[in-house]
């Protein structure tokens, strides 16, 4: 059995990794690291290494909307969609920077009243907004435009300006971002998250736009996964797909993993330390690299001493690199390859 490990943000930023991960005690990760066959690509966002690795072509942008709306009980019908996801524009001394909704709570009543609100402004458009999923919202577009966007994982943190979208219809897109800010600005939804403390759902990002496409790799024994293009691509695939176990003995204990004798390796995402990177929270991202080397590393290495694994693949997702580490059980043998530093590979 093999296991893929699809890990965005593994290395914490190069300018800073030395200080950051100073003093971490990451045995697992370690040795998996230095004694595995390394491959380093240009970077890529966990979207677009999705899509690659499900075969899906892209388009403009990687249609991730209509995969998504499809499991979230949405009904794409061949119709071009954008995703429309709630965000928090927070005013600085740096400018407009993106807070998304992994870091606050949208309830499905406040969602449902805010997209009536942008329906509402917006009606006589070519433009229809849904919210099948409180935290992704969606927008249907009467006409392909032709759009370049950033996912908003991309832009998490970020300065506004700099990631809109571009394109021959990139004009008009501002004015609708500019225009859907002005709408929930002062929405009374909004009004009440402030009094309560939290932060106002005061714009949406526009990204990932496409019509369904055709999802031709089947490359994956299963995946487990709690992010929706994963589970989405599986869900066209038809490759079996579950929740993201507690941990990877939860994870390896499962009768499928038991009984499974296939040669395509098992997908696990693993997106915890994301966020902290994004929004620059070094004690974060030291918290949660440690809890996965407790609970998703040090299993996994010691399934692979003990046969159960026959080879272990740890894909790190970064701005500044791509890089795929895989390594089987007689390259653990491999003494000479002394463990590095986790800021040596950044």
């Amino acid at each position: 059995m093999q296991c893929t490990l699809l890990i965005p943000h593994l290395f914490w930023p190069r300018a800073t990794a030395d200080i950051v991960a100073r003093g971490l005690e990451l045995p697992a990760l370690s040795l998996v690291l230095a004694r595995a066959h390394e491959e380093r690509y240009s970077p890529v966002t966990p979207e677009a290494w999705l899509c690659q690795a499900f075969e899906v072509e892209r388009q403009h942008d990687w249609p991730v909307a209509p995969l998504t709306l499809a499991v979230d009980g949405g009904h794409p019908e061949g119709a071009y969609w954008l995703r429309a996801d709630p965000v928090h524009i927070k005013v600085g001394r740096e400018g407009l920077r993106v807070v998304h909704s992994a870091l606050f709570d949208v309830s499905a009543d406040e969602a449902q009243v805010l997209v009536a609100a942008l329906n509402a402004h917006f009606e006589g458009s070519d433009l229809i907004f849904a919210a099948p999923h409180p935290k992704r919202w969606y927008v249907k577009v009467s006409r392909t435009p032709d759009l370049l966007t950033h996912t908003v994982g991309e832009v998490a943190g970020q300065d506004v300006q700099r990631h809109l979208p571009a394109g021959a219809d990139a004009l008009a897109w501002h004015g609708r971002f500019n225009e859907a800010q002005m709408v929930l600005h002062e929405h009374p939804v909004n009004e009440a998250r402030e009094t309560r403390g939290e932060p106002a759902v005061n714009s949406v990002w526009f990204w990932g736009g496409g019509v369904t496409p055709m999802v031709q790799g089947r490359h994956f024994a299963s995946v487990a996964s709690d992010d929706a293009v994963a589970t989405a691509l599986a869900a066209v695939a038809d490759v079996p797909a579950a929740a993201l176990p507690a941990d990877a003995s939860a994870w390896l204990a499962t009768p499928e993993r038991a009984r499974d004798s296939s040669h395509s390796p098992h997908l696990v995402t693993l997106d915890q330390l994301a966020t902290a990177v994004a929004y620059d929270d070094a004690h974060a991202w030291r918290t949660r690299i440690e809890a996965l080397e407790a609970q998703w590393f040090a299993p996994l290495v010691e399934a692979l001493r003990k046969g159960r694994l026959s080879a272990l693949t740890v894909v790190a997702l970064g701005a500044e690199a791509s890089c795929r580490y895989t390594v089987n059980r007689a390259d653990l043998l491999k003494l000479w390859r002394r463990p590095q530093p986790l800021s040596a590979y950044a």
